[in-house]
């Protein structure tokens, strides 16, 4: 999964991140650099030459923009790779754009069919869907969406963990086949917004639909007219289409839900007693969904409503580890390979990588097809997705990762990257390589284009410089082929936000106080 992308800005956090890196709240286009950067290395290791992966792509959504383009997983499948090449690291550059005095980050970003970014920043005052400008990453146009529930209660309590833990408003939505975003904001709407330019050059966004969902899911939230809610919020943490076209939602409390953009009509049902604080994939054979206690695959009933096909149960552990929002599951499925479904675990002790048959015709407890124990004894944990090509998985350890303020001052995770390739009879699965890397918190990705993955990496630094890195790894091999410092500080900290390969070759990574961009230089 992404995750707690777009958690906005936490007032006592920056205040101390601004007497401890002398950072200021005053408007800049850049995002300002922490002391320390001319202390650390801005480059290390050499261009790499790109060398394709061979294999198939995911399938093609109908419904879902070009794969690459569409969404935080790059594809219905959450396979996060992208069809052409990133950086390769000859010359790079690095440009920024500061979003807001406070917070800011922009997380999922998807691509228009002018190659334009689609993307969604949080902000205290809410979060914003913006359309920027690729090389520039100037604002084009915004369109503000209402405050999450969380950022009140933040505020009044004091307790920003919340926030923190917060995966609802808008942080996963898709764009479509026709350039249009569609996200559930914080008022348990689901909006389908397009973007156009109008006759002075200028663009704006436009609410083309509003699909209101308060019938289905309780919705007593806090705000700033409602500080003492006395019944229930349930708030909505993702939406994507099915093959037919209909509109799936789930959330936080376990409702999963289907809307008919033709009809508006809304059907839902409750997994009761189960959580939902990822986002979902699907393929053509069903709607794949995570809650902290079971993988399912769901299909929709002749009036939409939602109809389980399958239930796989995981070890969900004994509690929550430091780098996971829940105890349960961190990964949206992954469908790969030959009818595949990868998730993680949440184990006590290893975390393991699982795979799944998905077939329908599959007998119950014959799905698994293998369990894979990874990263170290007591320090193993993910909240981010998989990345998925051809037979082989890519899981990366957050463990001790929890927010921005986690690893100031020179700390980092324990960190680890494994590949892990099924077999190609099926029978089982093997450990490819395994790398040290520390990537505390990023959603990866892999371009098939030229065989690097990416990463974006911290290391633990003796004089308590917070250095950021994005970091190309060979996929091959798992060798660091180069990395590219990014900035320094806290307000680099990408806090769960993803990597996202352009079509121009810019990798764009949402940070705290915005998103950066990295290209080859020549």
């Amino acid at each position: 999964m992404f995750r707690r992308a777009l958690n906005c800005a936490v007032a006592p956090a920056l205040a101390a991140c601004a007497v401890l890196y002398g950072v200021s709240p005053a408007a800049a286009e850049e995002i300002p650099l922490a002391p320390g950067h001319r202390l650390v290395s801005h480059y290390d290791g050499a261009p790499a030459a790109a060398a394709p992966l061979p294999g198939e792509a995911p399938p093609q959504h109908p419904f879902l923009a070009p794969n690459g383009r569409s969404g935080m997983h790059s594809d219905a499948a959450g396979s996060a790779t992208s069809p052409w090449s990133g950086p390769l690291g000859k010359n790079p550059k690095v440009t920024s754009e500061k979003i807001a005095a406070l917070g800011g980050e922009c997380a999922t970003a998807t691509f228009d069919s002018g190659g334009r970014l689609v993307t969604v920043c949080g902000t205290f005052g809410g979060f914003k869907v913006k359309l920027l400008d690729p090389r520039t990453l100037a604002t084009l146009a915004e369109h503000q969406l209402p405050q999450r529930s969380s950022t009140v209660q933040a505020i009044t309590s004091l307790d920003f963990s919340k926030i923190f833990k917060d995966t609802s408003g808008g942080a996963y939505f898709y764009l479509d086949n026709q350039d249009r975003a569609v996200l559930a904001d914080s008022r348990q709407h689901i909006l389908r917004l397009s973007h156009v330019q109008n006759a002075d050059g200028g663009w704006q966004f436009k609410v083309d639909d509003d699909w209101d969902l308060t019938g289905q899911v309780p919705h007593d939230c806090v705000d700033w007219t409602n500080l003492w809610p006395t019944g229930t919020c349930d708030p909505v943490t993702s939406v994507m289409p099915d093959w037919n076209g209909r509109i799936w939602w789930v959330t936080r409390q376990g409702r999963v839900g289907t809307v008919d953009p033709a009809t508006s009509v809304i059907r839902s049902i409750r997994l009761a007693g189960e959580e939902i604080q990822n986002s979902f994939s699907v393929g053509e054979d069903g709607v794949s969904i995570v809650t902290d206690h079971a993988l399912y695959s769901f299909t929709a009933s002749a009036d939409g409503t939602p109809v389980a096909q399958w239930r796989q149960t995981y070890d969900r552990g004994t509690g929550t580890k430091p780098g996971s929002v829940n105890q349960g599951s961190g990964t949206t499925p992954d469908l790969f390979g030959n009818g595949y479904v990868a998730i993680t675990d949440n184990a006590d002790d290893r975390m393991n990588v699982l795979v799944f048959k998905r077939g329908l015709d599959v007998p119950d407890g014959q799905r698994l097809v293998c369990k894979v124990p990874v990263f170290g004894s007591g320090a193993s944990t993910t909240d981010n997705s998989l990345i998925t090509w051809g037979n082989s998985i890519v899981v990366e350890n957050n463990y001790g990762y929890e927010n921005v303020t986690s690893l100031v001052l020179g700390k980092s995770v324990v960190g680890g990257v494994s590949r892990i390739d099924v077999r190609a009879d099926g029978s089982g699965c093997d450990t490819v390589w395994q790398s040290a890397i520390r990537s505390p918190s990023v959603v990866p990705k892999l371009s098939t284009a030229n065989g690097l993955l990416y990463f974006y990496e911290k290391e633990p630094n003796f004089w308590g410089i917070d250095a950021w890195y994005l970091t190309a790894v060979d996929f091959r091999t798992g060798e660091r082929r180069w990395r590219q410092l990014t900035g320094t500080g806290p307000l680099y900290d990408n806090n769960w936000a993803p990597i996202t390969l352009g079509p121009d070759g810019t990798a764009y990574v949402g940070v705290f106080n915005g998103i950066v961009a990295v290209r080859d230089g020549g």
